[in-house]
């Protein structure tokens, strides 16, 4: 193996049959030590945090690709937290997409003037640029076309799939008593036809999820989800 990308959360290795895998880690984003999925940088470790992640991803990526909504995802192995995924090109140098089902983290920081703590969004997506150094702004629809990162049209499928996806990913946590507040997924385009995969990670690591008014923590979250 090949150890093409070293990431947040996740080193990307490339395999000798064009696939690629993604060893998960138990690094998770935030800042002074304080989970945050929309934050940028790694905030705090912690022990199993990884392998929580992958059995949560395998847990939807599998429902999603027998829905058949186009995904990287291949096979998990759970022994080597690692999970083998077809190759994909990012848009631009990559993009995240959110989507906000109440109004929280960075979506209340920026609009506290208008928008209360925990009040009902409907299905609010935005992008935003992977930039470490800009802090992930986000962009609108006409500047991802302008600058050449995405199309009109590829913006629209972007937009309806995350909502199906992000709604299909409520209602599971719904049958368990849990509520989304949002969610942060990420898409490419398929190395080989070009056709838009959702890639990356489904888990407690890029979501908000309470029982309540209590936030689940991503290990709770996967322990909660996979119960019998």
């Amino acid at each position: 193996m090949e150890l093409i990308y070293t990431g947040k959360t996740k080193d990307v290795f490339k395999l000798e049959n064009e696939l690629y895998l993604l060893k998960f880690k138990d690094d998770v984003t935030g800042e002074n030590g304080v989970f945050d999925p929309g934050a940028n940088t790694v905030g705090l470790t912690i022990d199993g945090a990884g392998l929580a992640g992958l059995k949560l991803t395998s847990f939807f990526y599998s429902k999603l690709n027998e829905l058949n909504v186009p995904t990287h995802y291949v096979e998990a192995n759970f022994d080597e937290a690692t999970m083998t995924v077809k190759p994909a090109t990012v848009f631009g140098k990559g993009l995240e997409v959110i989507c906000r089902f109440k109004a929280v983290g960075s979506f209340l920081r920026r609009y506290g003037a208008y928008a209360t703590e925990g009040q009902d969004l409907d299905s609010f997506v935005e992008v935003t640029i992977k930039d470490d150094e800009r802090l992930d702004p986000p962009i609108s629809e006409d500047a991802l076309a302008m600058l050449d990162i995405l199309t009109h049209e590829e913006y629209a499928i972007l937009k309806q799939r995350t909502i199906e996806i992000s709604k299909f990913v409520a209602a599971e946590l719904e049958k368990k008593g849990l509520t989304l507040y949002d969610i942060k997924l990420e898409f490419g385009r398929d190395a080989k036809t070009g056709e838009i995969l959702l890639i990356d990670e489904i888990s407690g690591g890029n979501m908000r999820a309470y029982q309540g008014d209590t936030y689940i923590e991503p290990l709770q979250l996967e322990k909660i989800m996979l119960a019998e």
